[in-house]
């Protein structure tokens, strides 16, 4: 059997599994083992490749799980809620939509996962929405498509993963995803959510929220920003200052600033216990990751696009877009893209930079099918039952469509 063939089998055996439940790590893993095996490979070697494609993300990892001390700094601080709440206001209920996709999008960007950011807006979506009586679905979609926008100019797992695997600047990457993230945030509000129906409108039953203690949004802000001032002192003054480092650093001063010292390992531990969970199923993508780059398969992607001008422009988004599909997860489908096509999108003529951002977008197009946790976990914020959130599914496929679609067009126009 062609290794190519084999490691689609393998691919798809792990599909089966996570949608049956099975743990996604050990599906990833089972399917690499199908994969290398159906294709002739033996057990050594079968193993020796896999584990190649775990080495290949280790210090992606690493990273990642550095990440964790920013995450927990918005999280538990109270400065996520901050920011949100600002941005809100400021906007006022004319505007709900845009404030709440904005506010997803900032919170992303700054370091939150996404379904954490719509998790922590989704209060206040509830509570403004039933005041004004609105639809819980349009509210959903503004903050799962801001959220989007927000992830692929973010320090998150996948940007982080696809600029390892492309040997980028982070910063770089980010910021080649700047142009597409507001058109994507225009197209949102204003052309996307209105299209949806509305659907049962929300009653007017919920009790404005508590009064919390929140830091102030400048000290809110203190943290991330110093993340991206260190990011950017690479392309800015050649200064090369590791995310590994940056991302905890700006962690640490957030929490320093908004006089959580004393809650400081309360939010260390938030911190690695959501990072910890991706960081394991990057083991699981990286020996399927492993199996993929070592087949053919990415030959018979470049064959299938070698007749087309741009071929190997298409072959980032496309690659980003299909593996997302396969796993559920805008990490997990950027990781085994950028590890497994990286090589062949590079030798195609694209400059590793946007290689890695438009697989970044394209990672987004369809991360929220129902067998990952980001489809459950969205849905839950607002409380939809499983047949409610399918409804969704278009219209978030929709926004990650256009993001990919205004990464290569800004490709395209720039170089």
């Amino acid at each position: 059997m062609s290794s190519a063939l084999a490691a689609l089998i393998g691919l798809c055996l792990s599909i089966v599994l996570i949608v049956k439940k099975v743990s996604p790590v050990f599906s990833l893993m089972l399917g690499a083992a199908v994969g290398g095996l159906l294709a002739g490979w033996g057990l050594e070697q079968t193993v020796a490749e896999m584990l190649s494609g775990v080495k290949d993300i280790t210090p992606a990892i690493v990273r990642i799980i550095a990440a964790g001390v920013l995450t927990g700094m918005l999280v538990k601080t109270g400065a996520a809620s901050t920011i949100a709440k600002s941005i809100i206001k400021a906007l006022g209920q004319r505007y709900i939509y845009l404030a709440l996709a904005l506010s997803a999008l900032i919170l992303t960007a700054m370091g939150v996962f996404v379904d954490v950011a719509v998790i922590t807006i989704a209060p206040i979506a509830i509570i403004t929405g039933s005041k004004l009586r609105l639809s819980k679905f349009k509210l959903l979609l503004a903050m799962i498509g801001g959220g989007k926008c927000g992830n692929i100019i973010s320090p998150n797992p996948n940007t982080i993963i696809a600029a390892e695997n492309f040997d980028a600047p982070l910063s770089s990457v980010m910021g080649a995803g700047i142009l597409p993230a507001i058109v994507g945030l225009l197209v949102t509000v204003f052309v996307i959510v209105p299209l949806m129906p509305k659907g049962d409108l929300m009653e007017s039953d919920h009790a404005d929220e508590d009064d919390e203690k929140l830091p102030p949004l400048w000290l809110s802000l203190l943290g991330p920003i110093v993340t991206i001032v260190l990011l950017a002192l690479r392309p800015i003054a050649g200064i090369v200052v590791d995310p590994m480092i940056a991302l905890p650093v700006g962690g640490i001063v957030g929490i320093l600033v908004t006089g959580n010292w004393k809650n400081m390992a309360n939010c260390l531990t938030y911190g690695l216990e959501k990072m910890s969970g991706i960081a394991i199923l990057l083991v699981g993508t990286g020996t399927l990751a492993g199996i993929i780059k070592a087949s053919s398969i990415k030959d018979v992607l470049v064959g299938m696009l070698e007749g087309w001008s741009n071929g190997g422009t298409f072959m980032a988004p496309i690659a980003g877009s299909l593996m997302s599909a396969a796993t559920a997860s805008t990490t997990a489908g950027a990781t085994i893209a950028s590890a497994s096509f990286g090589d062949a999108i590079v030798a195609a003529g694209v400059a590793a930079v946007w290689g890695a951002a438009m697989i970044n977008a394209g990672a987004t197009t369809l991360d929220h099918l129902p067998h990952g946790s980001f489809f459950h976990a969205t849905g839950g914020s607002m409380g939809f039952s499983v047949k409610e959130r399918l409804k969704l599914i278009p219209y978030e496929s929709l926004v990650g469509f256009i993001l990919a679609i205004c990464s290569v067009v800004t490709y395209m126009i720039l170089n």
